[in-house]
């Protein structure tokens, strides 16, 4: 850790600590040990490690499941009650029972679509020769659950200087309570510390740390810095996933033509 408050406008939520700049050294060592995930692919030209912000995918499409239940079942409830009664529920009923059905179709498409259409990975790509990031992130907006133009993939690059890390810990809804802590990624405008994208880097601050020093060792000597994993890269496209079908209907990971070759290339 190398600095204790904010170099950054805004900082970001649960914000407590950033990391060191992609100029300076990196303050912790990384150690296979230390990391279940070794890179998805390194050599003298690139780092790809892989960043999914969903550290489980699977639940949320048993939870659509129940949503979809609740939602019946509130219809049902109400057509039962007006047949039995042959009037009308009351007012405070109605909209109960309003208020539950939509709530319900509302979390089942979002539990459905977050656990269906997030990619099996959303890899990162740390370019040495060009000084570039090239960013494969899968983007969602839980207000607007039915639309086609506010889901999908969205792939960008940015400028290796223009990175900066923070450690956060934010109050998760865990079923004993506790904190979930995450690194995140900021860019900045170029000579200041102004936000103007953020995004997921790594589940847990010590990953983030491994994670954020293994960019900053290869950016800054090369692959020979980084240490040797003995356990293979994990095929994220072609692993085995039989009994989960979240993960089966998960597309691939498939990045544009022209960024990939440009993200696997010297300029």
């Amino acid at each position: 850790m190398a600095f204790i408050s904010p170099l950054l406008d805004k900082p970001a939520p649960g914000w407590k600590y950033d990391l060191t700049t992609p100029d300076l050294p990196p303050t912790t060592q990384p150690h296979p040990s230390a990391s279940s995930t070794p890179p998805n692919y390194v050599d003298d030209v690139y780092l790809e490690l892989a960043c999914a912000k969903l550290r489980v995918q699977g639940i949320g499409i048993w939870l659509s499941v129940f949503l979809f239940f609740c939602s019946i079942l509130a219809i049902s409830i109400l057509s039962a009650y007006i047949s039995m009664t042959d009037s009308a529920p009351s007012f405070i009923i109605s909209i109960a029972f309003t208020i539950t059905f939509i709530t319900s179709v509302w979390g089942g498409i979002y539990c459905w679509r977050m656990d269906v259409e997030a990619p099996r990975d959303q890899p990162i790509r740390f370019n040495r020769l060009r000084r570039k990031v090239y960013v494969y992130r899968f983007f969602h907006d839980g207000r607007r659950p039915f639309s086609r133009s506010a889901w999908g993939i969205r792939v960008e690059a940015y400028n290796w200087d223009d990175l900066r890390a923070e450690a956060c810990s934010v109050y998760g809804p865990m079923g004993t309570g506790g904190f979930i802590e995450t690194v995140t990624l900021a860019v900045v405008s170029p000579g200041t510390n102004k936000v103007i994208d953020r995004f997921h880097f790594a589940h847990g601050i010590q990953q983030g740390e491994m994670y954020w020093a293994m960019a900053q060792l290869f950016m800054q000597q090369g692959p020979q810095a980084l240490p040797h994993f003995t356990r293979p890269p994990r095929d994220w496209n072609n692993e085995k996933v039989t009994f989960n079908l979240a993960r089966r209907l998960a597309p691939k990971v498939k990045w544009p033509e022209d960024m990939d070759l440009e993200s696997r290339t010297a300029p």
